[in-house]
């Protein structure tokens, strides 16, 4: 598959290499790829062009052979046409954002891809890790974040998830550090219903206000420059269920501490051929009227990411000629299940872990394939019905 390089002069390359994503620098990067990618492969979206596939950093081993295939992966996907790079301080132990670290390097260095073109996005809330798990994690709390000062014993529910104003500030730094950066495009409170296992409805509400409001003084300081929930349960579940995030409660929790240009802007949640939760079931409630998640989000102004685009593999596997056909009768299972995810009105980016070169070319065969139509998705639920 052909990859395109960065085809400014060095000295104009300089000029414009900005800290964050911007408009001009993603404007910048879709047109390189015109008359290659397929029309709708790239979406203006807060006033950033951004590829209808990200790709994800989860899974592998601590070690690193893994780091150098993540190092690789990053740097071809965004040489095949992906601008949308999501990872989380806790995966594979920091080891994830170090080898998005490298990878931007080698693309700013071999000039193929600037800074400002590509949305860099993190979560911060899991107790990290530094490049392998600890002989004794009680010692390595109190060493990283007791001693300093940084968080108490208690501020961890289930021992493990923090949502403190100063432990979201260091987990920042942290992740500014790991991948060599001066500021996160999208920073993600990440599954912030692990808290509701332990406190009340008004004390989460208390505990995410406080949070958004140092998300939004990072903003002012130009560390971060969006931000938002990713969450595997809270999304999806339903309003009854004691782990139920409630969108529009979010965006309004944003307001209160930073104004309608609040930073609130994007959500991430699980959605795929398995897991439709998003598109189907009316667990929001926004004007006193009942939507999917999808449609709150549409309304509400905020951008959705969806993760496990193919569920490690298992909704990639056999896939039935009634799903595989309206979606364009693609060469792989794994490709099907990624265009379903991408044609589905209200999701802009579908996230797929890829770690190896390999499992990017093949996927990434999709940038030169429109989303399905309307009436040809459609044709799933027809048929299903």
């Amino acid at each position: 598959m052909k990859s395109f390089s960065f085809i400014t002069h060095h000295s104009a390359l300089i000029a414009i290499v900005m800290s964050y994503a911007t408009l001009e620098g993603t404007k910048r990067y879709e047109e390189r790829f015109r008359g290659h990618a397929a029309e709708n492969h790239f979406r203006l979206e807060e006033n950033l062009w951004v590829s209808s596939i990200g790709i994800g950093t989860y899974l592998g081993d601590w070690d690193e052979e893994t780091d150098e295939r993540y190092a690789e992966a990053v740097f071809r996907a965004v040489e095949l046409g992906v601008n949308v790079i999501d990872t989380a301080i806790n995966y594979r132990f920091q080891r994830s954002e170090r080898s998005i670290g490298t990878a931007l390097r080698r693309l700013t260095e071999q000039r193929v891809a600037a800074r400002d073109e590509i949305l860099i996005c993190t979560k911060g809330g899991y107790l990290p890790f530094d490049s392998e798990r600890p002989g004794n994690v009680r010692d390595y709390v109190e060493e990283n974040f007791v001693r300093p000062g940084i968080a108490k014993f208690s501020d961890f529910v289930g021992g493990s998830h923090s949502m403190t104003p100063d432990y979201l500030q260091s987990q920042i730094d942290w992740s500014l550090r790991n991948m060599g950066l001066d500021c996160i495009d999208v920073y993600y409170v990440h599954n912030p219903e692990a808290q509701l296992g332990e406190v009340s409805r008004e004390e989460f509400d208390r505990r995410l206000r406080a949070a958004f409001e140092l998300l939004e003084q990072k903003r002012a300081e130009g560390k971060i420059r969006m931000y938002g929930a990713a969450t595997w349960n809270g999304f999806r579940a339903g309003m009854d269920e004691r782990t139920y995030h409630s969108l529009p409660r979010m965006v309004e929790l944003a307001r209160e501490v930073g104004g309608d240009e609040h930073g609130f802007r994007f959500i991430q949640l699980p959605f795929n051929l398995a897991m439709p939760e998003a598109l189907v079931a009316r667990n929001q409630v926004l004007n006193g009227e009942q939507l999917t998640l999808l449609e709150a989000a549409s309304a509400l102004g905020v951008t959705v990411a969806a993760s496990a685009s193919i569920l490690q593999g298992r909704v990639a596997r056999n896939l039935p000629e009634e799903v595989r056909q309206p979606l364009g009768s693609l060469a792989t299972d794994a490709q099907t299940a990624i265009q379903f995810v991408r044609s589905t009105p209200g999701i802009t980016v579908a996230l797929v872990g890829m770690s190896r070169r390999a499992h990017v070319e093949e996927n990434l065969q999709l940038v030169r394939v429109p989303p399905a139509l309307p009436e040809d998705y459609q044709q799933l639920f027809e048929q299903a019905g």
